[in-house]
């Protein structure tokens, strides 16, 4: 599934298995204000979605800037849609890239406008109050985590 996260520096946008919906999610009921939040607090229910983002984040960052993309574009030219490495928005390809759908589909995550729109959800409909599994080294534990969006947080649809 692709998911987008936008906060006031930009947008992010990286493919994860679907159990990130509901990581993602719970992490947005404590109300991050940056994606480095955010990404901190999905860290105590699957600490490497975290690890994997970031690890994907500085590649991006060192191969490109606003004004060169090479690098993003051959990888988004030639990678599978599931295996495309996580990447900012800076131009029109990576745009573009960031809105197609991956598999189950495409949930945009706005930290600033507090706002989930499940653009294609074929996996699981996000709910305000839910629960999930604690992964551990990429695999689920016995241990449940809840979570409860605050009222202000919208979902689409």
């Amino acid at each position: 599934m692709r998911f987008n996260v936008i906060d006031a520096s930009g947008t992010v946008s990286f493919v994860a298995p679907c159990h990130a919906l509901k990581v993602i999610t719970a992490a947005c009921a404590k109300n991050p204000s940056t994606f480095e939040q955010l990404l901190d607090y999905t860290e105590r229910y699957d600490p490497q979605l975290k690890q994997f983002v970031l690890s994907g984040l500085a590649v991006f960052d060192e191969h490109n800037t606003e004004t060169s993309s090479e690098a993003i574009r051959a990888a988004l030219a030639t990678s599978r849609p599931e295996a495309t490495p996580p990447f900012r928005i800076i131009d029109g390809s990576t745009r573009e890239a960031s809105l197609e759908p991956v598999k189950a589909g495409l949930v945009i995550f706005n930290l600033a406008a507090k706002r989930i729109i499940q653009v294609q959800n074929h996996y699981a409909n996000v709910e305000r109050q839910d629960r999930g599994r604690v992964r551990e080294n990429g695999e689920p534990t016995k241990r449940l985590y809840r979570y409860k969006l605050p009222d202000d947080w919208t979902l689409v649809p």
